[in-house]
């Protein structure tokens, strides 16, 4: 039986404090983040407290007990639950800006980042109270963080599309302060076509598009995200690889592909890390992107991802500048901000 010896061991435990230093420093951006899914189950138990509201946990140790989900629905059953807590606009300010401050001690430089309005508005909870408090954080964050942030407006897309279109009639007022609309919740049944009209408005209106696509579901829904809805980015879309002919697609125009591996295992979309196809995407040429998710239920924030796949699918240096060049560019920001962000991540990777 081969038996490393002391120098190899030392010098694989050198080279991956090498790596995590590196992947820690790199310049990065976040596409897919759900600002509700950082709700952290301290900040559930403090917001419950002072707004009144009775969580079905007698602590914080049970509530993290509870997350172990079997798919998607079954982490969506909880994420609603908890989501009840969010009540002010102080509220939605400290839920934002706790996710920023954090990710500035994670080199995070811009993020575009999801919320669920019908969430709030099913529970009388208007525009003005999250939209406010969002706003205050962002400001905030730009000011004395150096990040930048757009918010997308999601869809729930196990509601129908009479609901869809209620909630963008509804957003108009605030239009200027969104930058996208896309499509979220439980996929299985739930194909994009359903939304179409909502999507139509938005983009008339101003709004870019994306949608969550081919993560349980198939890769026609990811298809008909990019034909339907005008969908620019493709979130989660691990099914693709499921079609040559849309693997094609996606090659050949670059349409990026915001991945999220801990959710990914965390749903038993794939059952270990090593499974993903991250690493095989890239290498096709997808415009492959890593992100977080839901990082309060699924064990990790945008640094915690990159660590995991690149110890999982033995990522390069080279892998991780691109993924990294990947998310940057596939970021809705100008020309010209994007130049500067590609340009630090350059004079980075070559440090």
């Amino acid at each position: 039986m081969f038996v490393p010896s002391l120098w190899v061991v030392s010098a694989a435990i050198v080279e991956r404090g090498v790596m995590e230093g590196f992947i820690r420093g790199l310049p990065k951006v976040e596409l897919h983040l759900h600002i509700e899914g950082t709700l952290e189950p301290e900040m559930m138990f403090e917001m419950a407290g002072r707004n009144g509201v009775t969580l079905p946990f007698a602590d914080v140790d049970e509530v993290r007990a509870a997350y172990q989900f079997s798919d998607l629905q079954s982490f969506l059953d909880i994420y609603y639950q908890g989501a009840e807590v969010l009540q002010t606009e102080r509220d939605f300010h400290d839920l934002m800006w706790a996710y920023l401050s954090r990710m500035a001690g994670e080199n995070l430089r811009h993020a575009e980042i999801f919320f669920d309005p019908q969430t709030h508005l099913g529970r009388g909870i208007g525009f003005e109270t999250f939209m406010g408090g969002f706003a205050t954080a962002q400001q905030n964050a730009r000011e004395r963080l150096g990040i930048t942030t757009k918010l997308i407006m999601c869809f729930l897309r196990h509601l129908d599309g009479a609901e869809a279109v209620a909630t963008i009639r509804a957003a108009m007022p605030f239009k200027g302060a969104i930058a996208a609309v896309g499509l979220d919740s439980g996929e299985r049944g739930n194909p994009p076509e359903r939304f179409a009209d909502a999507f139509a408005m938005a983009r008339e209106a101003g709004l870019r598009a994306v949608a969550h696509a081919g993560e349980e579901g198939p890769p026609a829904y990811i298809t008909g995200a990019l034909d339907v809805l005008g969908a620019e980015r493709i979130d989660h879309g691990v099914a693709c690889e499921q079609d040559e002919a849309l693997l094609d697609r996606l090659v050949a125009s670059r349409i990026p592909l915001t991945m999220c591996p801990l959710s990914n295992v965390k749903l038993r979309v794939f059952d270990v890390m090593e499974d993903h196809n991250l690493k095989r995407l890239l290498d096709r040429g997808v415009a492959v992107t890593v992100n977080s998710d839901d990082p309060a239920y699924f064990g990790g924030y945008l640094t915690d991802n990159y660590l995991a796949i690149q110890r999982a699918l033995d990522l390069s240096r080279d892998d991780l500048v691109a993924l990294a060049r990947n998310g940057i560019e596939a970021t809705f920001l100008d020309d010209p901000s994007k130049a500067v962000l590609l340009a630090d991540l350059a004079a980075y990777a070559a440090g």
